[in-house]
């Protein structure tokens, strides 16, 4: 179990903004050093500002986590400055919508590039360095916290390829616990699963490289992007909270991390039907309107 912070390092991806910034604030807070990325240079800039001017010693690079290189550099400067750091958070998250056939390779290249690549780098280039410390020291702790998502957990419509990632995120997290725990009881995991949270994911687009552009829109991406700015922008949940709960979840070795835990019931409703064998429930049975408007929409356009 890892509850003490104080003179710890955090290496946090996503730093710029959403969950990973706050998360960055509250580690500072408590004494930590940090190892920040993030692809938004602007971004990047003023959190490192921020956190330093509140006495934070600060490493920050421009880092794009799907890229290998870029990762393994970053590590290595961590490794260099840090030694192994104490706490992971893998959560830079791009989020695209729209109906499965029409994501072109683009769209699956950049979202599965961030959102499930991102962890894997993390994950292979941090955990090594973790359990090397930790077989050093019986007295080292660490863990590692990946950003899933509701998304992970459920299957809803017209946003099969952020789905993808985010049940990829979740299935690696799990094992990941499994692994860890065959080889250590001093380095541990958890899975950040949020549902609807103002964070600026919905805006992912601002960040997608040139390489990867993929044209204009399709008419269910439009009518994604719509819905999706409207679920996350009336969240009442705030990333704050949400960070608050990941630090909760590290110090009491809480491996599932729920930003709103009524969403679960929809969880229970999917396991039932694949432990029954029955067809996919509607994902609007409790708000149907919803489901209607969706459809009607879709078979307009």
């Amino acid at each position: 179990m890892f509850n003490e912070f104080h003179g710890k390092t955090a290496v946090i991806t996503g730093a710029g903004s959403g969950f990973g910034l706050e998360v960055a604030r509250i580690a500072a807070a408590r004494g930590m050093q940090l190892a920040l990325v993030d692809v938004q240079q602007d971004a990047l800039e003023r959190a490192t500002e921020e956190l330093q001017a509140a006495g934070a010693p600060v490493l920050a690079r421009r880092v794009d986590v799907a890229q290998a290189p870029q990762m393994e550099a970053f590590a290595a400067e961590v490794q260099q400055r840090f030694g192994a750091p104490h706490l992971v958070f893998n959560n830079a998250g791009v989020a695209a919508g729209g109906l499965l056939w029409e994501n072109t390779v683009q769209d699956w290249q950049w979202v599965l590039g961030v959102n499930l690549w991102g962890v894997v780098h993390g994950v292979r280039l941090f955990t090594p360095m973790m359990l090397a410390a930790a077989k050093a020291d019986p007295g080292w702790r660490g863990h590692i916290v990946n950003t899933a998502s509701m998304a992970g957990l459920l299957a809803p419509p017209n946003m099969g390829i952020y789905n993808a990632s985010k049940h990829a995120v979740v299935a690696l997290s799990e094992t990941l616990y499994q692994d860890l725990a065959l080889v250590t009881d001093q380095v541990s995991a958890s899975v950040l699963c949020p549902y609807f949270v103002p964070t600026g994911i919905s805006q992912s687009e601002r960040n997608r490289p040139g390489t990867l552009v993929a044209g204009q829109p399709t008419a269910s991406q439009r009518i994604g992007q719509a819905m999706s700015d409207k679920a996350v922008g009336g969240g009442k949940v705030t990333a704050t909270e949400v960070a608050h709960k990941v630090f909760d979840a590290v110090a009491a070795g809480q491996f599932y991390i729920y930003s709103h835990p009524q969403a679960i019931g929809g969880v229970q409703t999917r396991l039932e039907d694949i432990l029954q064998g029955r067809n996919p429930t509607d994902p609007f049975a409790h708000k149907p309107e919803l489901g209607a408007q969706l459809r009607a929409a879709l078979r307009a356009a």
